[in-house]
């Protein structure tokens, strides 16, 4: 870590953004691991330009995943057997400042909640004015080098919860799509999950052959700005043979939206809301969906998108 990255925190701000916010505990299930190798696709879907590099980042302000150590594994695992990028598994804040963002070629936010560049209130409580200042300070710089390193022409990747993620930043909110308005169908849900109408073909879901994922699964309700017709669909929650009976639906036009892809600036956006239960991590056409995506926001898998 470079010096100049910490000099302009002190105290209790320092002490959260430069060390991790406790000792990782978190464990997968066992026989994630293995289940995960079994699952993996041994190629990528093209040849790395050069060499990649990938942060995965999983910091929580709110509800925290269990299954986000299963996503760690799987996507680590992913970019090591088909070459296609390294993983960098961090939650350090400093990955995101402008002298260090730019080793990245993609950044993915693996069931991240709320404001995840603030600390938590008691730390916040605790401070005094300058260290707040600077708090305040360090949280919009690190915002602006997260739209600088998307727009610039690199690659931003969401699964899950990401959409549960920054309220109170509105241009993330733009750039990913929307936000979680609830699950009305939850972990042990039956749900079908249909290729977008008319995409069967297209590289990023071509591997569900046009058939639909059945599963059970915490499917996510977007809102506002979530708009479909601005994004290019890849994977919607099929109505007509899901239990449209269950409470907390608040959509009134059957519009739950699963996956897309979308340009930002001069980079590229992919997000897919599975991802709640362990499972997923190790279903082999997620995999191969979630590898897709990842390689198409790298800028490796050359894909057309209509939005």
């Amino acid at each position: 870590m470079k010096p100049s990255l910490i000099l302009p925190l002190a105290g209790v701000a320092a002490a959260f953004f430069l060390v991790a916010a406790a000792p990782d505990k978190e464990q997968a299930p066992p026989g994630a691991a293995e289940a995960i190798e079994k699952a993996l696709p041994s190629e990528p879907y093209a040849k790395p330009a050069k060499p990649r590099k990938v942060l995965v980042f999983s910091r929580t302000a709110g509800f925290r995943h269990a299954s986000i150590p299963t996503g760690k594994i799987a996507l680590t695992e992913l970019g090591k057997k088909t070459g296609a990028f390294e993983t960098v598994v961090s939650d350090d804040l400093s990955n995101f400042e402008p002298e260090a963002i730019g080793q990245f070629d993609a950044i993915v936010f693996l069931s991240t909640t709320m404001d995840v560049f603030m600390p938590p209130q008691q730390v916040l409580q605790g401070m005094d004015e300058v260290e707040r200042k600077d708090t305040e300070n360090r949280v919009e710089r690190l915002r602006k080098s997260l739209m600088d390193f998307v727009k610039g022409g690199k690659g931003f990747v969401g699964i899950h919860a990401a959409t549960d993620t920054f309220y109170n930043w509105s241009e993330y909110g733009e750039m990913i799509g929307g936000y979680f308005d609830g699950h009305p169908w939850n972990a042990g849900q039956p749900v079908s999950i249909k290729v977008e109408p008319g995409q069967e073909k297209h590289p990023l879901v071509a591997m569900f052959e046009g058939k639909n994922l059945e599963f059970k699964e915490e499917i996510y309700q977007l809102k506002a700005p979530y708009d479909s017709k601005k994004y290019h669909m890849l994977l919607r929650l099929d109505t007509e043979k899901t239990d449209m009976r269950v409470g907390g639906i608040k959509r009134t036009d059957n519009d739950f939206g699963v996956a897309w892809a979308r340009s930002w600036g001069q980079g590229r956006v992919f997000y897919c809301s599975i991802g709640h239960n362990h499972d997923m991590f190790w279903h082999p056409l997620v995999l191969r969906h979630y590898l897709a995506g990842i390689q198409w926001a790298i800028g490796d898998f050359k894909v057309k998108i209509d939005r």
